[in-house]
């Protein structure tokens, strides 16, 4: 029920084009998901995701586990039918947002015991207990329960958080079993030791089967080690299968993403700095909230598609987020994902093209 067709490698810059098959839907690579953490994309309607051009959604597993509870979400006939939403659905392993909880949490070979940010109830979560959690919720990918060592962890913590994911890895896939109706994605780890990195590909490639993340990036390190770690990873990547690389969803990292032959990206950022006031333009970000444009009756972006731009000012967008009116937060929101979703269109249009490294000049130039 998965498979993924490479259809074209751009000649510039080595980026590649390809078309992943899931039981709910073709996904078209370069593609950027916006995150529906808690089976929303905050204040964004399924219709108006599917209007935008959103291909796939990712939703958490430690925050659906908590609320309303993967058994609910179950009863209900899965996430896409609990929030009807299509198209397919990626779900997080919940790592991440515990291994964030610091003081809150204890890690140990079984998993990791940590107290809810909502009630301080305790829980384990193990790499069975992942498994369990994303097979109730049903999404047609599911990421491997890992352990991502903070930025700045010295070498011996990064190596022993490496060999416990390993192990949790191993865990994952006899937990996951034979279904074919998910398919499990292993995440490499390492921290900003190239070493790392290159013995936890290793160690992984085995258990990938039609997809491989790359997490523990974007987790406050300089962009520049982000980027050499991908270069460092890039000539040992599988071409056969979708690169994911976890949390990442600015313009820039986007571009020098996809040029470095990533192929799936997921962040939060369009939609919490959209309900700040903060908007993706083809001119660069602007605050929309500063008083320059109270009487700016000029549309956020002329050159974007989206319902906002095509019916509401600058000026108007102010007001709303001024007196934290809710739409102002929603019309920045479609417009911001829609503005990263043009852009992934466009660069698969480039790609196709052989012109990426083209586009990516102009729009440096242009966004900043």
């Amino acid at each position: 029920m998965f498979k993924f067709d490479l259809l074209h490698t751009c000649k510039q810059t080595g980026a590649r084009l390809g078309r992943l098959h899931t039981p709910h839907g073709v996904i078209n690579t370069p593609a950027f998901m916006p995150v529906g953490t808690q089976a929303t994309v905050k204040s964004l309607a399924p219709y108006e995701l599917e209007e935008i051009g959103a291909q796939i959604i990712l939703s958490n597993t430690y925050h659906l586990f908590l609320r309303p509870g993967h058994d609910i979400v179950a009863s209900a006939g899965g996430l896409h039918k609990f929030m009807n939403w299509k198209r397919p659905i990626l779900t997080d392993s919940g790592g991440f947002q515990v291994f964030s909880l610091s003081s809150l949490r204890e890690i140990s070979e079984e998993g990791v015991m940590f107290a809810s940010h909502v009630d301080g109830s305790r829980h384990m979560l193990s790499p069975e207990k992942a498994m369990e959690i994303q097979h109730a919720l049903g999404a047609d990918i599911i990421m491997a329960f890992d352990e991502c060592s903070p930025y700045g962890a010295d070498r011996t913590q990064a190596e022993i958080a490496l060999k416990r994911t390993m192990r949790w890895l191993d865990r994952c896939k006899k937990a996951h079993g034979r279904t074919k109706k998910q398919m499990l994605f292993p995440i490499v780890q390492g921290n900003m030791y190239h070493d790392l990195r290159l013995i936890s590909l290793k160690e992984t490639l085995p258990y990938a089967k039609c997809g491989i993340a790359i997490g523990g990036l974007s987790v406050g390190e300089p962009k520049e080690d982000m980027y050499r770690i991908l270069d460092t990873l890039r000539p040992h990547l599988p071409t056969d299968m979708p690169r994911y690389l976890m949390g990442v969803g600015s313009p820039d990292y986007l571009m020098e993403g996809v040029s470095r032959g990533i192929d799936m990206f997921d962040c939060v950022l369009a939609t919490r700095i959209a309900r700040n006031g903060t908007a993706f333009t083809s001119k660069g970000k602007i605050v929309i909230r500063n008083s320059e444009y109270k009487e700016d009756f000029s549309p956020l972006d002329a050159d974007c598609d989206c319902y906002c731009c095509k019916n509401f000012s600058r000026a108007y967008l102010r007001h709303l987020i001024n007196v934290n009116e809710i739409l102002g937060g929603r019309l920045v929101s479609v417009h911001n994902l829609r503005f990263l979703l043009r852009l992934m269109e466009d660069m698969r249009t480039a790609i196709a093209e052989d012109k990426l490294g083209d586009l990516i000049k102009e729009k440096f130039i242009q966004i900043g």
